[in-house]
């Protein structure tokens, strides 16, 4: 969890404003961002004493709208996104979306002084999926590789996965959800979600 928590919170700063530009290279486009922001949280005292207004909204802005959020949902339930009906795909996304939201601007919030080592991507002209591959160095710890899976839509690159040392958390995502629909149905899940949604909330 520890691992977790680490790669995530610089997950959230490479995630952070990128602009929405298709022609740049996706491992381009993740570098330039990636000093541009790790600059600002540097410099900004507020998210550093853990601001969490801040955060959130920082996030919200940010981090999300640079995800393919509907493919990543048809992905974390796989079947059971097909066996949904529109209703139901509709109130798991704005829960999930939610808890992605809660789970990076969380994780932002850890951030101490990790720097990135970004691998060679090589990108063809007629690709339209990449992964671009970065260890997180952190001072007096193990690197720890995270990898970008990204998709080129019509204006932009978008994220749909993201693999923490070997282990993908849709993957992670799907395995979770897919017990919980077992024990108690769709309904129960976006639920489930919903009330740790609000719990968090309100805690906030």
């Amino acid at each position: 969890m520890t691992k977790l928590a680490t790669a995530l919170s610089i997950t959230s700063l490479l995630m952070f404003a990128v602009p929405a530009l298709a022609e740049v290279a996706p491992d381009e486009l993740v570098k330039t961002t990636a000093q541009e922001v790790l600059d600002i949280v540097k410099k900004d005292k507020d998210i550093q004493a853990g601001d969490q207004k801040k955060i959130f909204a920082l996030a919200e802005e940010k981090i999300l709208p640079n995800f393919n959020f509907d493919r990543v949902s048809r992905m974390v339930l796989g079947k059971n996104w097909r066996s949904a009906t529109p209703e139901q795909q509709q109130a798991f996304q704005r829960e999930f979306r939610s808890l992605m939201l809660r789970t990076y601007a969380t994780a932002l919030s850890k951030y101490r002084n990790q720097t990135i080592d970004f691998k060679p991507t090589r990108v063809q002209p007629g690709d339209t999926e990449v992964t671009v591959k970065t260890l997180i160095v952190q001072p007096g710890g193990q690197p720890i590789a995270v990898d970008y899976s990204l998709e080129k839509q019509t204006d932009a690159w978008k994220v749909y996965d993201i693999t923490i040392e070997g282990v993908s958390l849709v993957t992670n995502y799907r395995s979770q959800f897919g017990n919980e629909v077992r024990q108690a149905g769709i309904d129960g899940l976006i639920q489930k979600l919903a009330d740790k949604n609000k719990q968090a909330n309100a805690s906030k």
